[in-house]
């Protein structure tokens, strides 16, 4: 076969909506995140990440060094970014064809939420890690489009689960909640009940297998390096039980409470009344379809459908959790709940499959437009989140640019000097000018006035951005000195001594005065 022959038989597999998908998700991934891709604005870990090797095994990720070394280890945002607008359109046609979405709309409108859903713009904001990111939710999605797809494909998938595991492990609740839509369609069946359990434990195979490869190849590279799980985000918890330890009825309600204070009030979903609305439309449109095709088909008398439904539905929150379950202690930011995208991708493949017909039709046009509105309201809001960036680093740019001056400028200063501070930007001197909170209060790595949060932040804007290099010494050195009467009585910058040489070391206050 000649490379022009298996292109041609290449681009004739290839479905119309993968195609829309694909296309919708690069196209309107452009469109949306265009300003972080055309841009080298850092968040506060970017400071440290403009060269990383991502060898994050003691974080559980032994797969990351491998999925960003595809774009180098560099932060290349344009590079990282196609890359990962790419993985996220093979990603977006994956999905079409697991919900079986045939119509050309419902598959573009799916890619459009897969991108512009505001945890990615979240993900963009940490740049130096998106390709690998997107490698390894892709992967989540692949394992369920082979277990679904294939009488053995639950072996594949799994491997496909571990290593979207050994990635990044919050896409585990993304192959969760798709696994379980998979079981809907498998419960609506008409085939004997235990064709149907034997088809739905599949996917039962691919997650235990998937999950236990995952964690033995942990253990097997942990143990080649020489190393040990961080206690960073809880991730050694994963074996230390400590769920069971804080109990396992108060973890479950923990869940509960989180995924809907979060779906509810965490300003991520709706912002504002035009989204509220498409929202509570589309899910109303999902309900009125549900209930009059359960009566048509007579899913009522379907036992093994109704008690699948019942206890899915109360686990559904679980599933989106479950990262709570296994790590109690993880702080659960935007990063880890891209997730919640599913509930409308799932919302509108279930309208746009239903049958022909008035209400079907009515269906259509709700999805249509909800997905209309959301996608746009999602893509002002990601923007919102990247003026605030590129605020956050200019104002940043500027302190720093003063901070350095009045430092060269102090009376004892020589090159090389030790220097220590605290590290935080004082609010009472310089006080919040951020007027996104209401947008980018829950978008973590956008939100906020300041990239500095910490003396090594400092250090490394400085170094890297103003190409000045201090002598900062190690964060504990402000220990004994933090409550000394001749550091409590200094002003915070820009005060007239806000910068002392105290016994050969230069001491920046930058918090409060009144801390």
């Amino acid at each position: 076969m000649t490379p022009a022959s298996l292109f041609q038989k290449m681009k004739s597999s290839i479905k119309a909506e993968w195609k829309a998908a694909f296309l919708a998700a690069v196209i309107i991934g452009l469109l949306v995140h265009m300003p972080i891709m055309l841009s080298d604005i850092p968040n506060h870990d970017g400071l440290d990440s403009i060269y990383f090797d991502q060898n994050m095994i003691t974080s559980g990720r032994w797969f990351l060094m491998i999925a960003c070394g595809f774009s180098s280890f560099y932060a290349l945002p344009w590079v990282i970014g196609v890359l990962g607008l790419i993985f996220l359109g093979i990603a977006a046609a994956a999905v079409t064809e697991i919900l079986e979405v045939r119509k050309i709309w419902a598959a573009a409108a799916i890619g459009g939420l897969f991108v512009s859903f505001p945890s990615m713009a979240s993900t963009f904001a940490y740049v130096f890690t998106l390709d690998g990111y997107m490698l390894g939710l892709l992967l989540a999605v692949l394992s369920v489009l082979f277990t679904c797809k294939y009488k053995w494909g639950f072996l594949p998938g799994a491997v496909c689960l571990a290593f979207s595991l050994g990635t990044y492990q919050a896409y585990l609740p993304f192959a969760m909640i798709l696994s379980i839509f998979c079981v809907w369609k498998i419960a609506a069946k008409e085939t004997p009940v235990k064709e149907r359990i034997l088809e739905i434990l599949h996917y039962l195979y691919m997650g235990v297998g998937g999950t236990a490869l995952y964690y033995l190849l942990l253990q097997i590279l942990l143990k080649i390096q020489g190393k040990e799980l961080a206690s960073y985000q809880g991730i050694n918890e994963m074996t230390a039980g400590s769920a069971a330890d804080a109990g396992l009825l108060q973890s479950i309600y923990r869940m509960y409470r989180d995924f809907f204070a979060f779906t509810i009030k965490g300003k991520v979903l709706f912002h504002n009344s035009i989204s509220a609305a498409a929202v509570l439309v589309l899910f109303a449109a999902v309900l009125v379809t549900f209930a009059a095709t359960m009566l048509r088909r007579k899913w009522w008398k379907n036992a093994l459908f109704l008690s699948i439904m019942v206890l899915t539905l109360a686990v559904l929150p679980l599933a989106a959790n479950v990262i709570l379950l296994i790590s109690p202690s993880v702080t659960y930011h935007l990063l880890m709940r891209y997730q919640w995208v599913l509930f409308f991708l799932g919302a509108v493949a279930f309208l746009s499959n239903r049958e022909e017909g008035k209400g079907s039709l009515c269906g259509q046009y709700v999805a249509l437009a909800a997905a209309a509105v959301l996608i746009l309201f999602y893509g002002v809001t990601d923007n919102i989140g990247y003026s605030n960036l590129q605020k956050k680093y200019e104002k940043t740019y500027a302190y720093c640019l003063r901070l350095l001056d009045r430092i060269e400028q102090t009376e004892g200063y020589y090159p090389g000097i030790p220097v220590t501070m605290i590290g935080v930007v004082g609010n009472e001197q310089f006080p919040t000018t951020d007027v996104t909170a209401d947008v980018t209060a829950n978008m973590i790595g956008l939100g906020g006035d300041y990239l500095l949060y910490t003396g090594p932040n400092y250090e490394l804007f400085l170094k890297n951005y103003l190409g000045a290099t201090l002598n900062f010494l190690p964060a504990d050195s402000m220990a004994e000195m933090y409550y000394d009467e001749r550091y409590v009585e200094m002003e915070s910058f820009p005060g007239a001594n806000s910068i002392k040489i105290i016994d050969g070391v230069m001491y920046i206050k930058t918090e409060n005065v009144n801390r």
